[in-house]
């Protein structure tokens, strides 16, 4: 799992009021990691903006039902990622097979032309968005977010062997969606 932003006093101080129910204090948490945890669910909910809106909601939503189950074993920043990753994998599950509506080209996000052109990006995500939802998971946890075979594995309940058969296959759904060889 990649490391999370910097934090310090200011996260300990900050989840320690919000516990004593201190709003103020959970705004500055909300606003220290809405970047990260955005990203990472934009990327498992298939690039569609309004899941991901939805899913990091109800991710800062759950963590401030949870944070007294914050015990500081880890940083506050990568307790809230997992659970944030928890929030979005369960939305991936409770949709069943089909997830993921196709998306207009109007609604994929519009990014700068690094490392890609702008088409090539829209496009890579758009294919991205129409994966199976497990093999959307592996990829995007694997490839994006740089998670270990052993991680996905026991976050989604799979074999390690498993794992590396979906990101297998996620690729080679890739390659033939953007008209690649393989």
């Amino acid at each position: 799992m990649p490391p999370a932003p910097a934090e310090g006093h200011s996260d300990t101080v900050d989840v320690e009021a919000a516990v004593r129910g201190d709003r103020a204090a959970f705004q500055r948490i909300y606003q220290r990691h809405v970047g990260r945890v955005h990203g990472a669910v934009y990327r498992l909910a298939g690039y569609d903006h309004a899941r991901a809106e939805d899913l990091t909601q109800e991710a800062f939503v759950r963590a401030w039902q949870k944070l007294d189950s914050f015990r500081g074993q880890s940083a506050f920043g990568t307790w809230l990622y997992r659970l944030a990753v928890n929030v979005a994998l369960m939305d991936i599950r409770a949709r069943g097979a089909d997830p993921v509506g196709f998306m207009d080209e109007d609604s994929l996000p519009d990014h700068g032309e690094t490392p890609f052109c702008a088409a090539e990006r829209e496009e890579l995500e758009h294919a991205i968005g129409r994966l199976p939802p497990r093999a959307r998971a592996v990829l995007v946890l694997h490839d994006v977010e740089g998670w270990r075979h052993e991680d996905i594995g026991l976050e989604l309940g799979m074999a390690v062997g498993s794992s590396k058969a979906q990101l297998h296959r996620a690729r080679g759904l890739l390659r033939k969606a953007l008209g690649e060889d393989s």
